[in-house]
């Protein structure tokens, strides 16, 4: 097969590219620059330079290398994890899934390309009882920050489930821990756990669903041949704040989280932060784990922990 990636050298792109080497695909990424083809490159790939907000770019790209599958990773996302940088990187990430979004899905029209992976989120479904299934409504009524983003991502899957001749699947990931991302134990979450700069806010109730990057990799190619449509790729472990984070806080050898009330936290980190400790609701994986046989590996601290204390 002929494999493109946009967004190749972010890291769910890079374990992409762990996933698909040596299958004898041809494996190629978009990138923006002769520097960043050259990185591309020594990941194993083939970089095709076109800048996703160039509309001709990317259709001449598409209409030049016509590959099988075109998966979108296109990100914009701060280096650090915090309120405060993710704030601020938050329009123009909105800008580049946008426009690359729209500007791939046309060039693939134009190509004749038919099937499209695209990078959603199983992150902000709208608080319920039971882990949310793929049909459950996102949540537009969130804090001002999620609610903006459910909003991009509804964007998102409707442009291209709209486009015609086009056969999408919206992979809707977990936050992603692993390599390369902000949820390892010496990464950015580490670090700030360590220095005690993450609280249990209030009752902690918020239910996080993580996938290891490595597997979403993994449902990301199986995706390849699936039906089209939307699937959850999370693991089995979906936990509410006040279990995951002390948990996390023992794998990373960290001390005790602080506990803040939810008045505090509005006050010092702001709503999106106190909405992810207290509301937020996990995802079901059901559906992945039927039709693209996903098996995600145990959440690392969660059972890292458990053994320990056994």
């Amino acid at each position: 097969m002929k494999i493109l990636i946009a967004g190749a050298t972010g890291a769910i792109g890079q374990a992409l590219l762990r996933q698909l080497y040596g299958r004898g695909d041809v494996v190629m990424g978009m990138v923006r620059s002769a520097a960043a083809a050259q990185s591309l490159s020594a990941l194993g790939a083939e970089p095709v330079i076109a800048d996703a907000f160039d509309t001709s770019a990317v259709a001449e790209a598409l209409r030049r290398v016509r590959p099988d599958v075109v998966i979108n990773e296109l990100t914009a996302l701060p280096k650090h994890y915090t309120p405060g940088d993710m704030q601020a990187a938050a329009e123009h990430d909105r800008k580049v899934r946008v426009a690359g979004n729209i500007n791939l899905l046309a060039g693939m029209q134009a190509a004749g390309v038919r099937r499209y992976l695209l990078q959603s989120s199983a992150l902000w479904y709208e608080p319920g009882p039971t882990l949310a299934k793929e049909d459950a409504h996102f949540a537009f009524e969130a804090s001002p920050g999620i609610a903006a983003g459910t909003r991009t991502y509804a964007e998102l899957e409707s442009a291209a489930f709209n486009t015609g001749g086009v056969e999408v699947v919206a992979l809707r990931y977990g936050f992603f821990y692993g390599p390369g991302t902000w949820y390892t134990k010496d990464g950015d979450i580490g670090d700030q756990v360590r220095q005690r700069q993450v609280p249990i806010v209030g009752a902690g109730r918020g239910v996080s669903s993580y996938v290891h990057i490595d597997d979403a990799a993994a449902a990301t190619v199986a995706a390849f041949h699936c039906a089209p449509g939307v699937y959850n790729i999370s693991d089995d472990d979906p936990s509410e704040q006040r279990i995951w984070l002390p948990a996390f806080a023992r794998y990373a050898d960290a001390p005790e989280p602080p506990h803040v009330t939810e008045e505090q936290a509005l006050q010092s980190v702001g709503a999106d932060v106190v909405y992810y400790a207290t509301r937020l609701r996990g995802a079901s994986n059901a559906k992945a784990k039927r039709e693209l046989d996903f098996h995600p590996r145990p959440l690392e601290w969660l059972h890292t922990t458990k053994a320990g204390e056994d």
